[in-house]
C-alpha cells in the first residue's frame, strides 16, 4: 500500500520539507523534479501548487495533500480535513487574506467599493465575501504582483499577508480581513474508507502535529537537595507535574519537566536561587498528548 500525497510547491515548500524532516520523515526535494524522494516506503509524494491540491484530492487522483485552508475553500473541494497545522512561509501563525486599498484613497470600508474593481488570486472567495455584504463589485483574477496594481489597474486588492510589510511597502492599507487561513492536511473521502490509508494518515497527523507543538517547548532537568525540593517544585510549571526521582544518597532528587520557550529565561534564574543545581536545558522534538 502506498499513500499518494501532494506536497505544496512554492511558498510552503521549504517549511513543509523542514517540518517533515523534524517529524522523522525524510523528504528531499530536487529543484529539477516534481517527485520528492522520501525515506518512507508507504508514501508516494508529488510536488504541485497548493491551489490545485484540493481539486486533485477531491477527484481521488491524490489520496491526500498538504495545502491551505484558503485553497480548499476557494475550490469548494469536498474533502476531509485531517488536521490544521499553524505554519506558513515565514511564521507559525495564521495568515490572512485582506482587503487593501491605497493609503491616500477615499475608501475606508468594504461598502465604499461599490461598483469598483478588485484584483485577487482568490476570486471565488472574494466574490462570496462581497455578495454576503451585498456590495456589487467586479472581481478580476490577478496573476501576481497584485500589490502594485492599485490605483492604476484596480481600485482594491484582496491579498495574502503574514506581517503586512509588503502591503505597507507598496503604500497600501488594510480595511478588512476577508479570510484567515492556515495549512491543512486533507484527504480524499474514499481513501479514508481504506483502513491502511486511514491509519497512515493518522500516523502522519500524529507526527506533524506533535512536532509543531514541540517547537514552543523546552525540556529541563535539575538536581535538588531534599530541603529545597518543595520550594523548587513551587517554581516549576509543567504540562502536568514535574517528574521527581530519588538519587542514590537519599538526600538529593532529580527533577524533569517541560517549559514553554517564553518561560525558560525567567525560570532558570529562579531555580538557581531556590537551590537547584546541575540545570540542563534540552530540545523537545515532539509532544504527543
Amino acid at each position: 500500500m502506498k499513500l499518494s500525497l501532494g506536497i505544496p510547491k512554492g511558498s510552503l515548500q521549504k517549511s513543509t520539507a523542514e517540518l517533515f524532516q523534524k517529524a522523522g520523515i525524510g523528504l528531499r526535494i530536487d529543484d529539477r523534479s516534481y517527485f520528492p524522494s522520501c525515506d518512507d516506503e508507504e508514501l508516494d509524494c508529488i510536488l504541485m501548487r497548493p491551489q490545485e491540491i484540493p481539486r486533485y484530492v477531491e477527484q481521488g487522483i491524490l489520496d491526500a495533500g498538504i495545502t491551505g485552508l484558503d485553497w480548499t475553500a476557494e475550490n469548494r473541494a469536498k474533502v476531509a480535513t485531517i488536521c490544521e497545522m499553524e505554519y506558513s512561509k515565514a511564521s507559525r501563525k495564521r495568515a490572512k487574506w485582506v482587503l487593501a486599498v491605497p493609503e491616500d484613497s477615499p475608501f475606508k470600508k468594504p461598502e465604499d467599493l461599490k461598483g469598483k474593481h478588485i484584483a485577487t488570486e482568490l476570486v471565488q472567495t472574494t466574490k462570496d465575501y462581497f455578495k454576503k455584504k451585498k456590495v456589487p463589485v467586479t472581481v478580476e483574477f490577478s496573476w501576481g504582483a497584485t500589490e502594485v496594481k492599485p490605483p492604476r489597474l484596480c481600485d482594491a486588492i484582496v491579498e495574502l499577508t503574514e506581517t503586512g510589510s509588503s502591503l505597507r511597502a507598496n503604500r497600501l492599507k488594510i480595511i478588512d480581513v476577508v479570510l484567515e487561513t492556515t495549512t491543512v492536511l486533507i484527504a480524499n473521502k474514499k481513501a479514508l474508507t481504506n483502513d491502511a490509508k486511514k491509519h497512515k494518515l493518522e500516523n502522519i497527523k500524529l507526527l506533524l502535529v506533535g512536532t509543531l507543538e514541540a517547537e514552543g517547548f523546552i525540556g529541563l532537568k535539575c538536581n535538588v537537595e531534599k530541603n529545597n525540593l518543595k520550594r523548587v517544585i513551587a517554581i516549576l510549571p509543567a504540562l502536568h507535574n514535574p517528574t521527581v526521582s530519588s538519587l542514590s544518597d537519599g538526600e538529593w532528587f532529580a527533577l524533569e519537566t517541560i517549559l514553554s520557550r517564553e518561560q525558560i529565561k525567567h525560570i532558570i534564574p529562579q531555580l538557581k536561587r531556590a537551590g537547584a543545581s546541575g540545570i540542563v536545558e534540552y530540545t523537545i522534538n515532539k509532544i504527543i498528548r
